[in-house]
């Protein structure tokens, strides 16, 4: 009992550094299930993302936690130039692939991806000229980032990358779960506002606390493999073959039920905002969505979206 609680991610993942949770593979295959179609986000996430990129005259695009690449060709297939990076190995290498089986495509082929780390990140990937137009970080990819100190110390660093990356006014494009609900309610909602995949059956939550405050957040999450192989042999066939949407290797033959652990630091939303505004300054433009809407439309979101821009002195 007391290892399925504190343990933190699932067997064979990495505990060296910072962690990388997918570094087993298994969480990497298993997410393309979580996802569902490559070809289909939410509506409202692809509309509200695309028309805030192209209304503010965004061309160049840094995703700093690209994963498998999802996020990332949907922007290049709407247009925009991407740099793609990401910590794990194992996730960027489903993006390698979607490049190689996409290689005659010129936005494909002009694609850069590489494996980077936030606390490294001008070591790990050149910064071009002025900077990039925009900086994403979505799917509550930086919850992801422990704070081992006990000072966000590495939370802060990482947001100064990410504002250095920036031309001056860029924009950054951040989220998180709802943690505040979370901790208050002790359940992570099972609904995402990003992906249309339907396999998820429930998401256990755990939460850590150290010296009487959370410092960590454990979910696992529950997938239906026989519903996630329907919905992908639901797709379009033509697109399938064009642009290979495999099924992951180890779970091509399995049935049932899979179950995988990731960890996240639990940010509520006003500390997510003191630490924004700390790396961009307190007068930086700043705006809060809750799951795409406005922040006050919604009583209980699953996620919060922050939009902030860099000052142009």
């Amino acid at each position: 009992m007391v290892d399925s609680i504190y343990r933190t991610r699932s067997l064979g993942v990495a505990a060296q550094g910072i962690p990388d949770q997918y570094a087993d593979g298994k969480a990497a295959k298993v997410w393309e299930y979580y996802i569902g179609s490559r070809r289909e986000r939410t509506e409202v996430y692809r509309e509200w993302i695309v028309k805030l990129l192209r209304d503010r005259g965004c061309q160049s695009v840094l995703d700093v936690a690209c994963g498998t690449g999802i996020d990332s060709v949907m922007l290049l297939e709407e247009g925009f130039k991407v740099m793609s990076c990401d910590a794990s190995d194992k996730m960027v290498m489903h993006a390698f692939r979607e490049r190689w089986d996409r290689r005659k495509e010129e936005a494909f082929d002009a694609w850069e991806i590489e494996i980077a780390n936030w606390l490294t990140l001008f070591d790990d990937i050149k910064k071009p000229g002025d900077g990039y137009d925009c900086v994403v970080c979505i799917g509550n990819s930086f919850a992801h980032l422990p704070d081992f100190e006990g000072n966000l110390s590495n939370q802060k660093l990482a947001f100064k990358n990410f504002h250095d990356m920036l031309k001056p006014g860029g924009v950054l494009i951040i989220d998180h779960r709802n943690y505040d609900a979370i901790l208050d309610t002790g359940r992570a909602p099972v609904k995402n506002i990003y992906y249309k995949g339907n396999c998820i059956t429930d998401i256990e939550t755990s939460t850590l606390f150290k010296n009487g405050r959370p410092s960590m957040v454990t979910l696992d999450y529950i997938i239906d493999i026989g519903l996630a192989k329907k919905e992908m042999e639901s797709e379009d066939s033509e697109h399938h073959k064009l642009h290979t949407h495999k099924t992951p290797k180890r779970l091509e033959d399995t049935t049932g039920v899979c179950k995988f652990r990731l960890s996240y630091y639990p940010h509520r939303l006003n500390a997510f905002t003191e630490l924004l505004k700390e790396a961009f300054g307190a007068d930086s433009k700043h705006t809060v969505l809750a799951d795409f809407k406005p922040y006050n439309e919604v009583d209980t979101p699953s996620y919060y979206i922050h939009v902030i821009e860099k000052p142009l002195a």
